[in-house]
Order: C-alpha cells, then sequence, then structure tokens
C-alpha cells in the first residue's frame, strides 16, 4: 500500500518552524498592532467576548427539536418520554441561548454592565414563554406549503425537505428574539438560515401567519417588510430598498421604513424584484422577473407587457380595473406592466 493521503496539505517540519519562526513572531505583533490599534474596529474599543456563531446553530438545533420532537429530536420518544426529552433539549438549548444574548447585549448602548445579565435571563424567559406561540405560527406555515404545493405528500415532508420552511423557522426564532431587545442573536440565527439554504429574511421583517417559500434559494427579504397572512413567494424574489436615505452629514438613517408591504394573499412568482415604500394590494399576483417599484391595488394581475406603459397609463388602467369588463372571473385587472431592465 503506498503513503497515507495528505489531502493536498503540506506538513510543516520541526526544520519548517523554525525557520518561520521570527517571521511568525512578526506578523502575530503586526496583527496585534492592526488589531488594537490602527484598524480597530471593536465596539467601544473594548468588546471582546462576542456571541457564537457555532454556539448558536447548535441552540437552534436544539429549539427545532423541542419544537418538533418526533421529527428533530430522537427516534425512539414515546408517550412515555416525550416531554422528559422536550424539557431536557429546552434546559440546554435556552441555558446556552442565555449566554449568547448575554454577550451580544454589549451592543446595546443603553445597557449598564449590571443590567446585561438581568436583561439576557429576561429576554430568554419571555422567548420561552412564546415558543408555543412560534409553533403554531410554522405549524401555519407548514399547512400553507402543503396546501400551496402539488407535489407536497405530507406535513413531514415539507418540514424535513423544504429549505423555505427552514429558512421559515429561523426567521420566526430570530424575529421574537429581535423584538425582546437581542438584534445581534437575531441576525446570527438568519444568517445561518441564509448560509444553510440560501434564503435571507431579515429578523425585522414582520411577517404574519401561512408564509410559505417555494424552493427558496434566492429570496431577499429586507428588514422593513409587512407581509400579510397567506403568502406566496417563489424563488429569487426580492423585496428590497429602492434608496437609501441619508441624514445632513449623509450617514445612511438606520431602520427607516423602506421596503414593501406585501398585503394578505398575494402570490410573487420566480425572480421578480419589488422595491421601496409601495403596497402591493391584497390578493394581486405578480409574475415572473417583474420589476416593481409602484404600489398596484388589491387583485391586481402584474406581468411583464410586450409594450412599454408609462405610470400615467398603468394609473388610469387601475381606477377603471373595478368597472372593466374585461378582468378574471374573480375580477382581477389584467393590466401587465413593463419596466425597463426586468
Amino acid at each position: 500500500m503506498g503513503a497515507p493521503a495528505n489531502n493536498g496539505v503540506a506538513h510543516s517540519s520541526n526544520t519548517d518552524t523554525t525557520l518561520l519562526g521570527s517571521e511568525l513572531a512578526e506578523a502575530a505583533a503586526a496583527l496585534r498592532l492592526s488589531r488594537e490599534v490602527t484598524n480597530n474596529v471593536r465596539y467601544r474599543g473594548s468588546v471582546r467576548e462576542l456571541p457564537s456563531r457555532a454556539a448558536l446553530r447548535r441552540i437552534v438545533d436544539g429549539l427545532i427539536a423541542a419544537l418538533f420532537p418526533t421529527h428533530y429530536g430522537r427516534p425512539d420518544l414515546s408517550d412515555n418520554n416525550i416531554d422528559d426529552f422536550v424539557v431536557h433539549a429546552l434546559d440546554v438549548a435556552l441555558t446556552a441561548l442565555s449566554v449568547e444574548i448575554r454577550r451580544s447585549l454589549f451592543f446595546r448602548p443603553e445597557l449598564g454592565e449590571t443590567e446585561i445579565e438581568t436583561t439576557a435571563v429576561e429576554i430568554t424567559r419571555e422567548f420561552t414563554r412564546k415558543l408555543a406561540e412560534i409553533r403554531a405560527l410554522i405549524v401555519s406555515d407548514l399547512l400553507s406549503a402543503y396546501e400551496g404545493d402539488p407535489a407536497a405528500l405530507s406535513a413531514s415532508e415539507i418540514l424535513l425537505c423544504y429549505p423555505g420552511i427552514r429558512a421559515t423557522i429561523h426567521y420566526r426564532l430570530a424575529h421574537a428574539l429581535y423584538r425582546l431587545g437581542a438584534p445581534f442573536v437575531a441576525r446570527l440565527i438568519s444568517a445561518i438560515a441564509h448560509a444553510e439554504t440560501g434564503v435571507d429574511i431579515h429578523p425585522g421583517a414582520r411577517i404574519s401567519k401561512a408564509f410559505f417559500i417555494d424552493h427558496g434559494t434566492g429570496v431577499v427579504i429586507g428588514e422593513t417588510t409587512i407581509i400579510g397572512a397567506n403568502v406566496r413567494l417563489y424563488q429569487a424574489v426580492t423585496l428590497g430598498a429602492r434608496s437609501f436615505p441619508v441624514d445632513d452629514n449623509g450617514a445612511l438613517i438606520k431602520g427607516s421604513a423602506r421596503h414593501p408591504i406585501i398585503e394578505d394573499d398575494v402570490v410573487i412568482y420566480a425572480g421578480a424584484t419589488i422595491l421601496g415604500r409601495i403596497t402591493v394590494g391584497r390578493g394581486s399576483t405578480i409574475g415572473g422577473n417583474v420589476w416593481l417599484t409602484q404600489s398596484v391595488p388589491p387583485d391586481s394581475i402584474i406581468t411583464q407587457a410586450h409594450t412599454r406603459r408609462s405610470p400615467h397609463d398603468l394609473q388610469s388602467e387601475t381606477a377603471n380595473s373595478n368597472t372593466s369588463p374585461s378582468g378574471d372571473a374573480a375580477g382581477r385587472a389584467p393590466f401587465d406592466l413593463h419596466l425597463s431592465g426586468g
């Protein structure tokens, strides 16, 4: 047999280490100077104890196992031991979560060091109280996916296999923490979901029940987006900002309402881009690859057209849509929207 493979990694000998000794020391000293002085980006110049992405991945897995123990817990669970499993899973996950929340609270300037510990515990306790509510929302998402996807065979298949549901579960957990005052931890949970699924949902977005992302990859939902009940998105949909307001000094204004409002019962097909603080009315359908930067009324069908139409034409069609005899059986206005770059 030949020598064991080294996977392409060259292992340094003692001689190599000796030769590099002075260079390593110089590099470490230069990096310390950059880290501590010349390029210091540490918050307030002092925060070192940061939330752990690896720990939060384990925490989220534990929380999901507690929410859906027969799917993500142990295969031998029964009525006799399932509650004990859930209690243990929550104990481990929530104890660790409190530590990560405490670390994140150093980034809330209104909190003094003496307040951070008690605030972390209270956020964790309040989050624990919300778990049943969070699970109910996730179940509504599962049922929406089952009803909206003819390929779905069962809720269990959706829960275990669909990346859109995986991302939505992360979002539901992250949003609760965001609202309770732990935005750094919430962002990390969303980032974990993004890396796993390709779906990027800011935890500050407000999403109602029965939300379904089909296929999922490439979906982006911005911080101030508001989404109503029973909304369905397909892959590569962007709910983004059209512009970024700045203050008198040219700095970005944080937290301004700059993302779309999607009302109840809306379907948005693959590749659509909806930008700015506009409203997509209840019951509307947005076609694939549409580029939309203006509000549309309820029960609209928006697709790319073969001819260009001005905003004035669109407004005229919108005004006449309720009385037009050319609408579909549901009374929706059959106008097409074509914008350059769509």
